[in-house]
């Protein structure tokens, strides 16, 4: 074996020839505007739940609120000409038509503009609930129940029947580019 080479640099050394200097950094502002914070992105861990925003309290439906100001509709959301259509009548179509798309009744792709991409690509997959592929009883769908926790999104459930059995289904709509889209569904 051979023995190291010894270096041919040397370390700086202080002036009188002591030790070696530790070369030391020093933190200067940087001139100009500053850089703008950059948002910390919080990953959901599985079984936790993930952070919901606090939701500030609206004004009480039916009450117009100050004088001059239009009347709310049922949950508190202004459906003047030009607002937002009730959430309701949609969200049964929606789940009606959806769960026809399951049973072979209609193709998926007539669902395209009511769902966001990711959501509509789920549902073009392939995969579905059993009980929507067997049986030829037809898909009745109840009463569609409808909470907006805020402005702008609707949280619906109703209870579809086949065969006897009852089963949930749930979907999470969002507006998007001025209409109810909906960005969530879940079919048990």
């Amino acid at each position: 074996m051979s023995t190291p080479a010894p270096s041919t640099t040397s370390p700086a050394v202080d002036p009188q020839g002591q030790r070696p200097v530790r070369a030391q950094l020093r933190l200067v502002p940087t001139p100009g505007p500053g850089t703008p914070p950059v948002p910390v992105t919080r990953l959901v861990l599985r079984g936790v739940p993930a952070p919901r925003p606090v939701a500030l309290p609206g004004p009480r439906p039916g009450t117009g609120g100050r004088a001059g100001t239009p009347p709310l509709g049922p949950r508190g959301v202004d459906r003047r000409w030009g607002a937002l259509p009730d959430p309701a009548p949609l969200a049964h179509r929606l789940l009606v038509s959806t769960l026809e798309a399951f049973c072979g009744l209609r193709p998926v792709a007539q669902l395209r503009s009511a769902y966001t991409l990711p959501v509509f690509t789920a549902l073009t997959r392939g995969r579905r609930p059993a009980w929507t592929s067997t049986g030829t009883s037809p898909v009745l769908v109840g009463p569609v129940r409808v909470a907006e926790p805020v402005e702008g999104v609707a949280e619906v459930c109703a209870v579809a029947r086949r065969d006897g059995r009852a089963h949930a289904v749930a979907a999470r709509l969002e507006v998007i580019d001025g209409r109810w889209r909906c960005t969530a569904l879940q079919v048990g």
